[in-house]
């Protein structure tokens, strides 16, 4: 039997913080109808909470980033860990809407380093051939944060209540920070890379480096929509209970997640591995991707359910496909020396995007449903990946 390497040890144990802070964030898009109505929001109030979340995530990332870069990965890892724990855990005692803002706010500013962090380990522990595969074993964290969320609500929230989802699963990420300590002093790094040698400040002068930013903001506007809005869409348009949909259909599309991850990192390392360009490998599974995701338009005219959540679990599938090679360039183009910074501009600019997006969406929902909000985004991704294509041939 093959011995698994070491280095892939390490990015397993930060796949489990991924896992952690996806599942910790998407309670509240779990539980959306619950705290709904406890505090008696509107689909356009939910798109506040989820705004405030992420204007704080986006602000805080390039710091996040730039903090992680400076102290090291251990420290800037085990701070950000305990802060969204704490965060995490005090939502189970709010009892106003100004509460629930403020405990999702911390919750975003410390969750902003989530993705820097593990983009840190990934070029830290990985080969460069590797990192798109690296990117997708993170998305088995998410997934994993992702569908845990509905199934634990489902088993807890009728015997023990809603909050008490919210202070168990935020007391978790407290048994990572041991864990990691112990992995990360057994397991060397890979033997030093040859990086694009830039100081921080000539990095924010690379076009490239908000040009993959901007784009990264179009490519993962559906993601922002079936991560907050899956639950609320079978609630409202199909006519479910929560509990239903978190138990029969909320849960699926994280799994195909997970495969449109694995699907688009190993594509793009078999055809490197072939001898093809990082570069161009990366944009070709791209506008594969980008290009099936148009059909994204005809999820609200799915006759029933089930079919429903298969074009969503479709969706989400080419989604990510596009998404981790997107997170891989920076590393690709920067080296691993400012890996933080590099793939905290996409955490930022995600943020921002979902900032902005969430109220959008909320306020089209009540007045006429989800049908636009899908036609409209299905064309982002095709957009993303043309900002992308010229970002790379500029330079």
């Amino acid at each position: 039997m093959p011995r698994i390497p070491l280095r892939w040890i390490a990015v397993s144990v930060f796949v489990l913080s991924s896992s952690l802070n996806y599942l910790d964030r998407q309670l509240l898009a779990a539980l959306a109808p619950t705290v709904r109505g406890e505090f008696q929001l509107s689909n356009e109030q939910y798109g506040l909470v989820i705004s405030s979340f992420s204007l704080v995530y986006a602000a805080i990332a390039p710091a996040a980033g730039w903090f992680i870069d400076r102290v090291g990965l251990n420290f800037g890892a085990g701070i950000a860990v305990a802060l969204w724990s704490l965060a995490g855990s005090a939502t189970a005692w709010t009892r106003s809407f100004s509460g629930l803002l403020a405990c999702r706010t911390v919750l975003g500013a410390a969750e902003a380093a989530g993705i820097p962090a593990t983009g840190k380990a990934n070029a830290t522990y990985l080969e460069p051939r590797e990192l798109a595969l690296g990117t997708a074993f993170n998305q088995v964290g998410i997934t994993l944060g992702s569908v845990a969320a509905p199934l634990i609500v489902t088993l807890m929230q009728r015997r023990y209540g809603w909050r008490s989802t919210f202070a168990l699963c935020g007391a978790l990420g407290f048994l990572w920070i041991p864990m990691w300590l112990f992995t990360s002093k057994r397991v060397p790094p890979v033997a030093a890379k040859s990086p694009v040698r830039k100081g921080g400040r000539e990095l924010l002068r690379d076009p490239r480096f908000w040009g993959i930013a901007v784009a990264n903001a179009f490519v993962m506007t559906l993601y922002a929509l079936w991560s907050n809005w899956t639950t609320l869409y079978f609630v409202q348009e199909r006519h479910m209970t929560q509990d239903q949909a978190n138990r029969e259909f909320a849960w699926i599309p994280a799994v195909f997640a997970t495969a449109g991850g694995f699907f688009g990192g190993v594509m793009s390392y078999r055809w490197i591995r072939a001898g093809m360009n990082v570069l161009r490998a990366r944009l070709r599974i791209c506008w594969i991707s980008a290009v099936i995701l148009l059909a994204t338009a005809a999820v609200p005219l799915m006759p029933y359910p089930a079919l429903a959540a298969a074009a969503i679990s479709l969706s989400f599938f080419w989604t990510l496909a596009i998404s981790t090679n997107v997170y891989a360039l920076p590393i690709d183009l920067f080296g691993p020396a400012h890996a933080g910074l590099g793939v905290a501009a996409l955490t930022s600019s995600f943020g921002l995007m979902t900032a902005f997006l969430s109220p959008w969406i909320g306020g089209v929902v009540d007045r006429v449903g989800f049908a636009p909000v899908c036609a409209v985004l299905a064309v982002m991704p095709v957009l993303g990946v043309a900002i992308l294509q010229w970002t790379l041939n500029a330079k």
